[in-house]
């Protein structure tokens, strides 16, 4: 047996995994790590890639570099123009990242599911009870980004972001042991709700990206602001910000979780299941039967009309609302 295969067989027991990764000081390690994986020393980031390659399935053939200045900037790699073709029906919501497909299907009674058996008020996770209402019937998915995949997120469909909740909270890990022992993981931890405008029929969309174990720090591309542990606020910032399907939204700094919540009239496509696996670009929902329902949606409704083109290789424009926070510090 490889010291790989015995390593990955000792911390899948499940009791040995959610003591290493649960019961230690959580937000020191995590503090730790976002330290770690910024210092630029060859030596260093050498080391902690061989050791990473120990514990995951690192691949880094679709990486647009494969040499790199420090383990964040590996964990953040982009990829290879083209590693990721986008789906180009209309109708369908792409999937705005890699993941292993997590809990899925229907919002009932205002609730989802993280695991089989364990339900969460969909209130807590979202904070807002219009939301809550405006989701009930429709679908949601859980996607989650093991810590070897590709970390950077996407537009799921042409849409314009309106507002981000950033929600400060714990860094639980997101693993599926930790999911069937923690009730409500996602909503005691760290997150950021972010409202979308579907264009052209303004019904809402929303992306809920949630932190964990190492991982608490996400960047959004359209903020100038790093969301982390120490973010001050403000905690809601609204957004005017266009995007085309496809287009980068953020990264996290390592893996972790999005959960997706689109309103009814919305199903899962085809092949999409719990247990599956989903690259960003690939169907993740069929859309094209709530522009009739989206009259109802929180908040106003817009026209695709001030939408920009698409033009490739450009980032979106950051909102002067992120302003009030804390200086970048040379974060990325």
């Amino acid at each position: 047996m490889t010291t790989k295969a015995l390593i990955a067989r000792i911390v899948q027991q499940e009791d040995i995994n959610f003591l290493l990764t649960n019961r230690i000081p959580r937000r020191l390690l995590t503090q730790f790590m976002g330290w770690l994986s910024r210092i630029e020393q060859p030596w260093v980031c050498a080391a902690c890639i061989g050791l990473w390659r120990l514990f995951s399935d690192l691949d880094l053939g679709e990486a647009k570099k494969t040499h790199f200045k420090s383990v964040h900037e590996c964990f953040t790699r982009e990829l290879k123009d083209g590693a990721r073709p986008i789906d180009p029906d209309p109708g369908v919501l792409a999937s705005p990242c890699d993941a292993l497909v997590g809990a899925c299907g229907t919002v009932t009674q205002g609730s989802v599911l993280q695991a089989k058996g364990f339900p969460y008020p969909l209130l807590d996770l979202l904070g807002d009870p219009e939301l809550v209402r405006y989701y009930q019937g429709g679908q949601y998915a859980t996607l989650r980004l093991t810590s070897s995949m590709y970390h950077r997120f996407h537009a799921p469909a042409d849409c314009r972001v309106e507002q981000v909740n950033y929600i400060s909270g714990d860094t639980w890990n997101v693993n599926p042991i930790a999911l069937k022992r923690v009730e409500r993981l996602f909503c005691r931890n760290e997150r950021a709700v972010i409202r979308c405008r579907l264009m052209p029929s303004g019904a809402l969309l929303t992306l809920v990206p949630v932190a964990a174990i190492l991982v608490a720090s996400m960047r959004l591309r359209f903020l100038d602001v790093l969301l982390h542990l120490r973010y001050r606020g403000p905690n809601v910032i609204p957004c005017d910000v266009g995007l085309r399907r496809g287009e980068e939204m953020g990264w996290f700094e390592h893996g972790s979780t999005i959960l997706v919540f689109a309103p009814q009239g919305a199903c899962l496509s085809d092949g999409v299941q719990e247990g599956g696996r989903i690259q960003m670009g690939q169907a993740l929902m069929r859309v094209d039967r709530i522009g009739t329902l989206s009259d109802r949606s929180p908040g106003r409704r817009v026209s695709d009309r001030s939408l920009p083109p698409a033009v490739p290789g450009r980032r979106p424009p950051r909102s002067k609302s992120g302003s009030a926070g804390p200086p970048r510090s040379g974060h990325r």
